[in-house]
Order: C-alpha cells, then structure tokens, then sequence
C-alpha cells in the first residue's frame, strides 16, 4: 500500500477545529491501516514523532535558556516572581517603615534562585520526550496550542519540583534570600504586620519557577505552531505542513 504522506497531517491541522469530525483523525487511521506494509507504516510514524520531537525539544530549549539566565525572571514581567501575598500586604506598611530595601532585595534574590534552578530542566524534558508514544504524539499533533506544554507538565512536574527544590534552597542561601528573610522577621515591627505562621518561601519559589518556565515553553509552542519563520529544519517545516 503507498506510504501516507506525513505532510497532509499537518497541512490540515489549522481545520481541526472546524470539524466534528477532524481530517487528521482520518488519516491517522488510513495510515494505521497501512500496517500491512510494515516499511511504509513504520516510516509514517517514525517521522510524525521525530518531527514532534524535533519541535519539541527545539522548544523546550528555548524555554530554558530564556529563563535560566540573569534576569530570565527578573525582568519578564509576565514570570518576574514577586513577594508572596500576605508578604506583600504587610510590605505596604513595611515600606513606610523604611524597610522597602529589604523587601526589593529579597524580591531579586527569590527571581534569581528561579534563574539558577531553571538549566536543570532541559535533561527533565528531555526524558519526557524519550517516553513519548504514538498516542502521546497524535494527542499533541491533533491538540490545542498548549498541547504539548501539558504533556511536559503531566510527565515532567514531579520530576521538576524534586529536582528544583534543593537548588532553590541552596541558590537562596547563596543569594541571601534567607538570611533576608530572617533578618527581616527579626524586626518586632515586620513580624507584627505579617500575620500567622513564617513562609515557606521554598516551596513558594519553586512553584512560581514551574509556573514561569511551562508559560514560557507554551509560547514557545504556539510559535512553532502558527509562525512558519519558527520552523528552523527542513523536518520541521515538513511535519508542520510548509516546504523551503
């Protein structure tokens, strides 16, 4: 049986959510059929999850060095880590007090402990993409725009957080955050504006990373997916649909 173009796949993606019924539902099943041609059926699906692949990690890459260089938090105001909520809200008196310093200081060095810890997700990532499938690949290809983000996240967030947790630590020691935070508490005045218990500012500031680095690996997706100029190798621009 002749091979099913990869191509068509992708060329009709922009249509999938005009039907009910998706084209690319219907070629991925005529080229299941085709599995009484090993050699042809084979290739399909070795190019369809390479060319995913090669987007992928293309993305994710991205997504990393973005946010684990100096100020890849900082002076991203859509990721920029700012002071937990009730800290803020104690921080308006604070500042009155004349301790707003303080509180910039331990700001910058929360974002950049999120800057140090972001490098260790590229390996992370690229282990979510050694475990991908067939079915993993037909969901992201037929997918929304944050199809394959939200993969990253179910394979990746538990990784992420054992991974990022003690070099957050270890960063806001470096940084200073936590002798900041300490010395700030120790203020009879600050300690009396910031109700109940101390932060957790680890676990804050892990989270927040994770939050900032799967917002930018989504963008990084709908690049890939709706700007031609993202497609940066011959594989990609066959996958998703445009020649040279």
């Amino acid at each position: 049986m002749r091979q099913i173009p990869v191509l068509i796949l992708l060329t009709v993606l922009s249509a999938t959510h005009a039907f009910a019924q998706s084209p690319l539902d219907h070629v991925w099943r005529t080229a299941t059929k085709s599995r009484s041609n090993p050699t042809a059926a084979t290739l399909s699906y070795d190019k369809i999850r390479a060319g995913l692949k090669e987007a992928l990690k293309a993305s994710t890459g991205k997504a990393v060095a973005s946010t684990g260089r100096r100020d890849g938090f900082l002076k991203n105001e859509a990721i920029k880590i700012l002071l937990p909520e009730k800290l803020r809200t104690a921080g308006k008196g604070m500042r009155l007090l004349g301790m707003g310093s303080q509180l910039d200081e331990l700001e910058v060095g929360m974002n950049r402990a999120a800057e140090q810890a972001t490098p260790l997700a590229k390996q992370v990532f690229l282990n979510a993409l050694l475990k991908m499938n067939i079915d993993d690949a037909r969901n992201i290809l037929t997918g929304g725009d944050n199809a394959a983000t939200e993969y990253f996240r179910r394979q990746s967030l538990g990784e992420l957080t054992t991974a990022f947790k003690p070099i957050v630590h270890q960063a806001m020691q470096r940084v200073g955050v936590i002798k900041q935070y300490n010395q700030l508490m120790q203020n009879s005045v600050a300690a009396s504006l910031l109700p109940g218990q101390g932060l957790d500012l680890d676990n804050y500031v892990v989270g927040k990373t994770l939050d900032g680095l799967f917002y930018v690996l989504g963008q990084e997706e709908k690049q890939i997916r709706k700007d031609p100029a993202a497609r940066s190798t011959a594989l990609l621009r066959e996958v998703f649909g445009t020649r040279p």
